[in-house]
């Protein structure tokens, strides 16, 4: 028999014999035989004995498997049997995969790529989003999608068709696998050690692991085999049989025995050893230990997968109070031998998934799991051991360190199981697995309560959660609660929850532990020391653990026959609310200074009701319960309505921020359907049930400004301070406001719901798509959701603002929606913010401007409300009770007297309830009868009856205060005749009703609760009334009578006339035209200020009823004087006014905060203007008038002006960036695009960087390197480019600014010791200061068109100014404070690019580096600037940065220093340029660079920048004609290399060159010879016509160049042009061309003067070539041709649709470290692709972006971030987020690829981009850099 350690070739052929043996008759000895062998190769000894026995067991495993053939023909004979109809694709966290709603019957429906790709869903409602947890490909499963949507692969039904697996194929697997898996479960058990404090050494896990990963591997891929294996593996896995053979630990086998001792003791150790009898007898309990006895239950149940009978051992513990509730531990000290039997897991299945949980879920192991899905009897047998293990899942995983990634792996399994409602179904009958659910997370919460401190801190028996505890912190709990709302999702579950009457109280014992968690005390001395952030965890576990299974639940109970659901629901609710009740010891008083904003029960009982009525038809009445239980509920609620008026009155400033963020979650658009929402809803409730006298006065009392309300002009709140009363009575008029006019649950249909909730949103902020309205679950997309947005906003496409800042695209509401359906209500309760509601209004004043409805300040317009539904009636009565008329009446006095702490908002309020009150009146009064039992009526109180209509009329005489004996009223006696009338004292005795509001509601409850007559006797408690000290409590208090003799219509008149300014302002408008009356709905009405308001009131009464309108007209013919101050001494005078004066300033100060709040924030989406040249408020640099004759400059700093001197310079601010721009042009005009195929490639051989490099390093191969030098730029590639903002500062002040930036510990964006630093005046981005040569302007204007002086002088005069050094003005001798600047400004230009830009000479460091550097920076600024233009210098006019450009400070900066360069006059090229030089010979072993091969423009720029500055315009003017004769002549020669023979030697005969070139004919001759004998003829010949256009062209780039450069030196315009006469207008603006001649006979040629004959200048040159020619002839044509055209630099074109990028870049593998990496980016400027933050191609602490963006933008990159779909950009240090140039088809972004949806490139963005890229201006028109640490 082969040993273990056999050959291939053994193990193949012991394979072979034991397949026939086994087929054969001796079958039985075979099997034995195998066994054996079996147990020796995969003895676990062999395991952990290293890899290489791993690999060998393997290897006998395969060879047995496939019985000896070669694997993989094994593998694709089994794979011919799979009847795959599902794809199964398992994938793990971050896998991109996509969601199709249109074919999702689930909503965690997802598909993989490849099948999406297959399937049809072009036009649906798709997404792409990147797994969170893992999941699994549904194509193919019809459970969760519909056949529709499956792909190509999956919709054959092929299990017809498949063939029959023959036997003997799968023999091997059914005998080796089962101890295979064995033996993996061996070494589970071997390797895990229960650990020491309960802290799994995860070393030790993570070893073992990693040892048997092959061994998982192997499994997964006989998963991947097809159907055929996979149900050998689920035979192999659920067979109780071989179970039992192999692991009970029977027999002789000691390693066998071994491992299953340690088997027992793991199990042991997890606590899984209960009492088998224990099972859910807790479940059939109902009272207040539920709880406890659940838990224990549910370990049975988890051990015995649901079998055995509840016993009554536990019932003594039925009698614990709730309170009492220790923390639950199950046992795990029992040593019970016969429990062992009943934990016994029955199948290798069980015990696997066992060791998955302890090893934490290992992502291999749940991989495997997961893959066995597709086989329905795998599929059954996993989920319901899955259930089993349930409760043992939970507290793994609250031990466990590595919570999130667990609970990942956990949900990434139960959404495959949980997801598919039949299996949910049957689960749910077979294994109780909701209760088992809830059980197991009541279990959980139960670990972290803790006494609930709410009302009653000592005897409060109430437990809540622990939100600071790590389980509620960090989200443990989320796996478990979204199973749960998982299987809620399932009709079929979900009505077994709602019909299941334990379950209902377990869970609503459940959620009652979050009732009242998070409580917040009112801090009243100091500020609280530590802020504590638990509301974070309390909003979210509301949000998880209470309202989402809320809203599952809610989503079935639609219609009428679900009736019993919500009848259950709300009567377990209202048991668990009583029991909270009693548990915190309420009565009818809450505790004050107490909030929780966490109310579940409340929100549960709500919502159900809402429900009842809106979908049910159920009668309200028969489902709520008693009037006194209706006061408790309430008043909650209404306490955190009250809160939050307080906390945004800066009543809780002591508790922190934290508070405010409270205050603003509660309302928050995630949270508001589930708290706030309801809340209201409740206490709609409540008012439409409860007294409204009754309610009303609960509200003031609430909101503490009972005593507020009083006639009298002072008064004493004993429970506020005077500054927070004007806050809460708004507040409090708000909330009833609110209460009133909501109808989300009062009658609205779902669409008109939308509607409303998306007008608010609109008329806040325009909005995009994804968020018009993020509330009420409705999620955009939803069928109505298009309709209602294209209903109601137009779409703004996305646009740019002037400084690029970037819009998405918008919706903005419709004119008619701000017109009728603006609702300032609905804005109010869904702001967070305040400045939210100002900025409606502002929106909305803008529209009544804009369409010439109201010119003035608008208030809040009055909205219709949708009618009621009549269950909801009555809460119409609270509008016409008469408390409420009374504090409107109050409100309105006080308002007309000017009494202090009031506000143009309370008016507002007061006059929208009086105006809700007569659109809701009752029925109509009759008149008559009315007016004749009016008098009688009115004696027993203000008012004679509860309606409104009838009570505006009402006189009120005399009323009778309580006032503090300082007030004004006391003084006054009332008149001697009134106090005996008996009128006026039956009218006083009325008069105190307001007062004893508080008295009132006592004496209210009180005959409730008898009413009532339940136990509830003794329930008033006493000492509450003392708890607010109730307002004639203060001794200091008097009576006084006031005589007011006012009604309420009375005083909406006089109002007007106030709110006017004028004396009978108001004319009753039925007067002129009666129609009003009949049509009162007149649009003139509908928007206004105040007045408008009160005509709108007046109209709507009188309509309602004749008496009011005849006492309307009456009170208006009275011509009334304003109401005459009361007589006040002047001190009290003075404190009166000043209190009014501060109020008035206080209100002002609010009101222009809110506005500028919004403006400031319209103004920072229009001020990034960066480029317009109006934003500078900038000085002209050095542009003023041309007759001073020095510059003056201003100092932003210290404000002085002045000239620069040496002594103390000025300096412009400038930004010096490294850049390569100039290098990206390349000489097509087609723009490369992205690649997005592995065939497109993009080489950078074609660049002008590329070129420029190979032509200077030719030229460094053959000739003298200090020439070489000189006879190019460089720059191309991280040169300097130079700009400014044009504002300029002394420079020693600006070293103090630096220092105070250094000391200024608020660091901005940039690092002050780099140098950086924002301009003090604009706040541009600078990094350097470059001093202004002092000097006189008067050079510009020195404009001597023509010198008569000849030529051959001023070429004389040059070149002695060349050779004269010393004459600089400044010498360098004497160091001035200006010359070290100027140094220091040379040390920032070098160090501002790195080394290997600026060192290209073979000798390191010599001199001639510098000097090329240097004149190479004016021309990287002078070719930028070009760029910036267009290209070419068309458009004329002065510079565009004309302000801006620096160019004239930094040509003296660097003259200055190349000065310092002398030339030796020998190698001067001026001279061999002007004069015939005799050829000596020299014995250098490398010539000069010939003058040919020299580079024109670099040329130029030596000679002006080694002349004396200034420098004459004649001297300008002849340096620029000796140079266009060189570039003629390189033209010629260019273009005669060009030609054929053929050609030249026609073009000789012709003449036709005579014509074009007027030189004497034997110089051409000889040109020509040399030329020809020199250059190979293969070039194709040139039509002679395009040769005068070819010259041009090649001369054109060195005109513009030098026209630039004239421009900034002397001044002067650019002329413009059209493009075909561009070379004509800049060779005439040159002084190039004598007279200026018509386009059609000019010549190029006749710009040419030559300063000696030009025979002997261009033989001379020739020969230079001539001799190079005799060494070198392959390379005299090479460099003679120059390629002068090169196009504008472009950033790649990017594909139309965003997914062909993503597709090809997220798989692709990055070249260097061949791994795919995390964060895939590309370069936008040449195509590479890079690893963002990899550390795989990390070099020197360097990460691959930052590395590249100095490689390839020399310190800038742009790289679009694959993942993401956003830009980013590096500069040098600094970074920053540039947004994306994707829009969906919303025009939105979407960043992180969040929503998935498909993404289109917005060509404008990128255009933006690009020309931000090309003007360097990122630096100014981003906002938000951060530094990168080069971890990019």
């Amino acid at each position: 028999m082969a040993g273990a350690g056999a050959s291939g070739r053994d193990k193949r052929a012991t394979a072979a014999r034991l397949k026939t043996a086994l087929g054969g008759e001796s079958g039985t000895a075979a099997v034995g035989e195998l066994r054996g062998l079996l147990e020796r190769v995969l003895a676990p000894a062999a395991g952990p004995g290293g890899g290489e026995a791993a690999a060998e067991a393997l290897e006998w495993c395969r060879c047995l498997l496939s019985g000896g053939e070669p694997w993989d023909s094994f593998v694709q004979a089994v794979r011919a049997y799979d009847p795959a109809t599902l794809c199964g694709l398992v994938w793990t966290a971050n896998f991109v995969a996509y969601r199709c709603r249109t074919c999702g019957i689930s909503p965690c429906m997802s598909l993989c790529a490849e099948c999406f790709h297959q399937g049809e869903h072009a036009g649906h409602d798709y997404n792409m989003f990147r797994s969170q947890a893992g999941g699994a490909c549904d194509c193919g499963d019809s459970n969760v999608m519909r056949e529709a949507g499956f792909c190509k692969r999956h919709r054959i039904k092929s299990n017809s068709n498949v063939p029959c697996v023959p036997k003997d194929l799968l023999m091997m697997s059914e005998l080796v696998l089962p101890q295979f898996i064995f033996s993996l479960i061996q070494h589970l058990r071997e390797g895990y050690n229960e650990p020491a404090l309960d802290l799994p050494s995860e070393k030790d896990l993570h070893k073992i692991l990693q040892v048997l990963e092959p061994h998982v591997s192997f499994l997964e891929d006989l998963t991947k085999m097809g159907g055929a294996m996979r149900s050998v593996l689920t035979q192999v896995l659920t067979s109780q049989q071989f179970y039992k053979d192999l692991s009970s630990g029977v027999g002789e086998n000691a390693c066998a025995k071994k491992s299953h001792e340690k088997y027992l003791i793991a199990l042991k150790g997890s606590g899984l050893a209960f009492p088998e009898d224990k099972i859910a007898c807790g479940m059939q309990e109902q009272g207040a230990g539920t709880s406890t006895l659940a838990v224990q239950g549910l370990a049975g149940a988890t051990a015995t997968s649901g079998q055995g009978d509840s016993s009554d051992e536990e019932d003594q513990d039925g009698s614990q109070g709730v309170g009492k509730r220790k923390r639950v531990k199950l046992s795990s000290t029992t040593k019970d031998q016969s429990i062992m039997d009943v934990l016994k897991h029955k199948c290798f299945l069980e015990e696997l998934l066992f060791w998955t949980i302890k090893y934490e879920f290992p992502q291999k192991m749940v991989t495997f799991l997961l893959n066995m899905l597709p086989d329905q009897d795998y599929k059954i047998a996993f989920t319901k051991t899955f259930v089993q293990h349930y409760a043992f899942i939970m507290k793994t995983l609250k031990k466990s360190h590595e919570s999130d990634t667990m609970s990942n792996r956990i949900v990434h399994i139960s959404v495959q199981l949980f997801s598919n409602e039949e299996l949910a179904r049957q689960v749910t009958e077979e294994c109780q697995l909701l209760d088992i659910m809830v059980t197991v997370l009541l279990y959980m919460m139960e670990s972290c309560l803790i006494k609930s401190e709410l009302q009653d801190e000592e005897n409060s028996l109430h437990v809540v959660v622990n939100c600071g505890e790590a389980l509620l912190k960090n989200n443990t709990y989320w796996p478990l609660v979204s199973d749960f709302i998982n299987i809620l999702s399932h009709q079929s579950v979900a009505k077994k929850f709602l019909e299941d009457h334990g379950l209902l109280v377990t869970w609503m014992n459940f959620v009652s532990f979050f009732q009242g968690m998070n409580l917040n005390k009112r801090e009243l001395n100091e500020h609280v020391e530590f802020e504590s952030q638990t509301y974070y965890a309390a909003f979210a576990a509301e949000l998880e653990a209470c309202a989402q299974p809320m809203w599952g639940l809610l989503s079935h109970c639609k219609v009428r026959e679900t009736q019993e659901y919500t009848r259950n629901v709300v009567r377990y609710c209202l048991e668990a609310l009583q029991d909270w009740f009693d548990a915190i010891n309420f009565v009818d008083e809450p505790a004050p200074n107490q909030v929780t904003f966490h109310l579940p029960l409340h929100r549960y009982f709500a919502m159900f009701l809402s429900k009842a009525v809106k979908c049910q038809e159920l009668d309200l009445d028969t489902i709520l319960p008693d009037q006194e239980m209706l006061m408790k509920l309430m008043i909650h609620p209404l306490q955190i309505q009250a809160s939050l008026s307080e906390i945004h009155s800066n009543m809780w400033v002591r508790n922190g921020l934290q508070i405010k963020g409270q205050a603003m979650t509660y309302v928050q658009s995630h949270f508001c359907n589930s708290m706030i929402d309801p809340d209201i809803y409740l206490l709609q409730v409540c008012a439409s049930r409860l007294d409204p006298d009754y309610f009303i006065s609960s509200v003031f009392e609430r909101f503490k400004v009972v005593d507020l309300l009083t006639m009298a002009s002072q008064h004493q709140n004993t429970v506020l301070d005077s500054e927070h009363e004007r806050s809460m009575l708004e507040g409090a008029l708000t909330f009833l406001v609110l209460l009133l006019s909501l109808r989300l649950h009062l009658g609205m249909t779902d669409d008109e719901i939308l509607r409303a909730e998306m007008v608010a949103q609109l008329c806040m902020n325009d909005r995009t798509h994804k968020n018009p309205n993020p509330k009420s679950g409705i999620i955009p997309g939803s069928l109505s959701f298009e309709s209602v947005l294209s209903a109601v906003a137009d779409f703004k496409a996305p646009v740019f603002e002037p400084g690029g800042s970037m819009q998405q695209g918008m919706y903005t509401p419709k004119a008619e929606v701000w017109d009728k359906e603006f609702d300032p209500v609905m804005v109010i309760l869904r702001t967070v913010y305040r400045r939210d509601v100002q900025s409606a209004m502002d929106r909305y004043t803008a529209f009544l401007k804009q369409s010439g409805k109201f010119p003035g300040n608008p208030w809040p317009p009055y909205k219709k409300r949708t009618p009621l539904h009549p269950s909801y009636k009555g809460l119409i009565k609270l509008l016409h009770c008469k408390t409420l008329h009374i504090v409107l009446f109050t409100l309105l006095y006080k308002i007309l007297m000017d009494h202090q702490n009031l506000s143009e908002h309370v008016l507002c309020m007061v006059l929208y309830l009086i105006e809700l009150g007569l659109e809701n009146s009752p029925e109509q009064e009759s008149d008559e009868e009315e007016s004749a039992g009016g008098q009688e009526r009115c004696h027993d109180s203000w008012f004679p009856g509860s309606n409104l209509v009838s009570n505006m009329r009402h006189f009120i005489n005399y009323v009778r205060v309580r006032v503090p004996e300082t007030a004004p009223e006391v003084k006054r006696e009332p008149p001697a005749s009134t106090s005996s009338d008996g009128l006026a004292s039956s009218q006083n005795s009325g008069t105190a009703q307001v007062f004893s509001l508080v008295a009132e509601r006592r004496k209210k409850f009180q005959e409730i609760i008898n009413r009532n007559t339940s136990e509830a006797n003794q329930v008033v408690r006493p000492k509450t009334s003392m708890k607010w000290s109730a307002p004639g409590a203060t001794p200091q208090l008097t009576t006084a009578i006031l005589e007011v003799k006012e009604s309420i219509l009375s005083l909406l008149i006089k109002l007007h006339h106030k709110l006017s300014g004028k004396q009978n302002s108001y004319y009753p408008p039925w007067l002129d035209d009666v129609d009003v009356l009949i049509h009162p709905e007149i649009p003139r009405y509908s928007h206004g200020d105040g007045m408008t308001a009160v005509e709108r009131i007046l109209l709507k009464a009188a309509v309602q009823s004749r008496l009011n309108k005849r006492i309307i007209e009456e009170i208006c013919r009275k011509v009334t004087p304003p109401v005459p101050p009361k007589k006040i001494s002047s001190a009290e005078k003075k404190t009166l006014d000043k209190e009014e004066r501060r109020q008035k300033a206080r209100e002002r100060q609010q009101k222009l905060l809110a506005e500028f709040a919004s403006r400031q924030k319209s103004f920072m989406e229009t001020a990034m203007d960066v480029e317009s040249p109006d934003a500078d408020i900038a000085m002209e640099v050095a542009t003023s008038e041309q007759h001073v004759s020095e510059a003056i400059y201003d100092c932003v700093i210290c404000g002085q002006s002045g000239p620069s001197t040496e002594d103390r310079p000025t300096g412009l601010v400038v930004l010096l960036q490294a850049s390569s721009v100039l290098g990206q042009c390349r000489n097509s005009t087609e723009p490369k695009r992205l690649p997005t195929t592995e065939e497109e490639q993009i080489y950078p051989w074609d660049t002008c960087a590329a070129l420029h490099d190979v032509r200077l390093t030719t030229l460094q191969r053959y000739f003298k390197d200090s020439s070489c030098l000189q006879a190019v730029s460089i720059g191309w590639e991280g040169g300097v480019y130079v700009q400014t903002c044009g504002h300029t500062l002394h420079i020693d002040c600006h070293k103090s600014y630096m220092e105070s930036l250094r000391n200024d510990q608020v660091l901005q964006g940039f690092s002050v010791d780099k140098g950086e630093f924002t301009c003090p005046l604009c706040r541009q981005f600078a990094n350097s200061v470059l001093p202004c040569y002092p000097g006189n302007n008067v050079e510009r204007s020195l404009w001597q068109s023509h010198s008569n002086k000849c030529m051959q002088d001023l070429v004389q005069e040059v070149e002695d100014l060349q050779e004269q050094l010393g004459t600089f003005p400044v010498s360098i001798s004497s160091e001035t404070n200006l010359s070290k600047e100027m140094e220091s400004v040379m040390k920032d230009i070098k160090s501002t690019t790195q080394k290997k830009y600026t060192d290209y000479s073979k000798t390191p460091g010599s001199p001639d580096n510098d000097f090329l550097f240097m004149y190479s920076v004016a021309r990287t600024n002078l070719e930028l600037e070009l760029v910036h233009r267009g290209g070419n210098l068309c458009s004329g006019g002065a510079s565009t940065a004309g302000k801006r450009s620096c160019l004239n400070q930094l040509f003296h900066v660097l003259a200055m220093h190349m000065r310092l360069y002398s030339i030796d006059s020998a190698y001067n090229p001026w001279r061999k340029l002007t004069q015939p030089i005799q050829d000596k010979n020299s014995d250098e072993e490398l010539p000069e660079v010939p003058v040919l091969y020299r580079d024109v423009s670099s040329l130029l720029l030596i000679q002006i920048l080694t002349m004396p500055q200034p420098l004459h315009k004649e001297h300008f003017a002849c340096i620029i004609k000796v140079l266009f004769t060189l570039l003629y002549t390189q033209a010629l020669a260019a273009l005669s290399v060009k030609c054929s023979a053929e050609d030249r030697m026609a073009w000789k005969e012709s003449g036709a060159l005579k014509k074009v070139v007027c030189l004497p004919d034997y110089a051409k001759k000889h040109l020509f010879h040399i030329g020809v004998s020199y250059i190979a003829d293969n070039l194709s010949g040139v039509n002679p016509d395009s040769v005068e256009c070819y010259l041009q062209q090649f001369c054109l780039p060195f005109l513009r160049i030098t026209s630039l450069l004239q421009h900034h030196l002397f001044g002067g315009d650019l002329p413009s042009c059209q493009e075909d006469e561009e070379f004509t207008v800049l060779a005439s603006c040159l002084g190039l061309l004598p007279s200026f001649q018509s386009a059609h006979q000019f010549t190029s040629a006749s710009c040419l003067d030559w300063p000696v004959p030009a025979f002997d200048m261009i033989s001379q040159w020739c020969s230079e070539l001539a001799s190079f020619g005799d060494r070198h002839p392959d390379q005299v044509k090479a460099l003679l041709i120059q390629e002068p055209k090169w196009d504008l630099p472009r950033l790649l074109q990017l594909p139309e649709n965003y997914n062909t990028i993503f597709q090809y870049y997220h798989r692709k593998t990055c070249t260097v470290c061949t791994k795919v990496p995390k964060d895939p980016a590309v370069c936008l400027v040449c195509g590479t692709f890079v690893c963002l933050k990899g550390l795989c191609c990390k070099q020197q602490s360097y990460c691959e972006c930052v590395l590249h963006s100095q490689n390839c933008g020399a310190g800038t990159g742009i790289f679009l971030l694959i993942n993401a779909s956003v830009i980013i950009i590096i500069r040098g240090h600094r970074f920053c987020l540039w947004g994306s140039v994707y829009l969906d088809a919303h025009g939105e972004e979407d960043r992180d690829l969040r929503r998935g949806k498909p993404l289109y490139i917005c060509k404008e963005r990128y255009k933006v981009l690009e020309q931000q890229w090309v003007s360097h201006t990122f630096d100014h028109i981003n906002k938000r850099w951060g530094p990168h640490y080069n971890g990019l």
